[in-house]
């Protein structure tokens, strides 16, 4: 069985923030799916179906994002799960919108919902770090993450979001390549070149054995002399 977990904030006010990338990810895998409603339970929100072979459970944290871990820890121990049991979806701003990277353990880089992770699981889970940019500077970073996508990402956020519902059941199975793969279908599609092709050259003539014929030279122009005889001639 495996716990697939989506940050973010609870509450509308939260709902369309870039902090919140996670919780609308695990929302698309659960529509998708197929996956039973959402039901209050472990200090957040969880909703069961499977993936492929593959039980899973979906789970949205209501602790808000610096408490996130005392959700998932209670999931965990009642589920019987260790934490490379568990893949936790998370907003990244060191990854440009649109990119996304799989990745098993390691820090936390100050991310307080990871941090709170950290604290009550561990750090052996695996996480899929879902790339909103930075602002540019650290002084913005709190209001950048608890704003709104701007209208100009909506396109390329739904691509990115249908492209790891597509994937899901290789990310629940373990199968990074093809999850990679599933994401990238969506996400950078091949594309026409929008170059029109050559026109075709004209075919060349049906071989006969004969030499080609030449084209007519065109005649030399008449004297004055000439046409003066031409014309007496015409009327003896």
């Amino acid at each position: 069985m495996k716990l697939i977990v989506g940050l973010g904030n609870p509450g509308a006010k939260y709902q369309h923030n870039r902090h919140n990338i996670g919780f609308m990810a695990v929302d698309r895998i659960a529509a998708d799916h197929g996956f039973g409603p959402w039901r209050a339970r472990f200090q957040g929100e969880i909703a069961e179906g499977r993936l492929g072979t593959e039980r899973v459970s979906l789970l949205k944290p209501a602790t808000f994002m610096n408490l996130s871990g005392q959700s998932v820890g209670e999931a965990m121990r009642y589920l019987k799960l260790d934490p490379a049991d568990v893949i936790v979806l998370h907003d990244e701003l060191d990854l440009a919108p649109g990119k996304l990277r799989l990745k098993l353990g390691g820090g936390h880089a100050g991310h307080n919902g990871l941090r709170s992770l950290h604290e009550h699981i561990g750090d052996g889970y695996r996480r899929l770090r879902l790339g909103i940019g930075h602002p540019g500077h650290k002084d913005r970073v709190a209001g950048y993450v608890l704003s709104d996508f701007a209208k100009a990402e909506e396109d390329g956020l739904d691509d990115l979001l249908r492209g790891i519902s597509d994937g899901a059941e290789a990310l629940a199975s373990g199968d990074d390549a093809r999850f990679m793969n599933a994401v990238a279908a969506r996400t950078a599609p091949a594309r026409n070149s929008g170059t029109r092709p050559a026109p075709e050259a004209p075919a060349p003539p049906a071989a006969t054995g004969k030499p080609p014929e030449k084209a007519a030279e065109p005649a030399a122009p008449q004297s004055i002399s000439d046409r003066l005889r031409a014309l007496s001639e015409r009327f003896r």
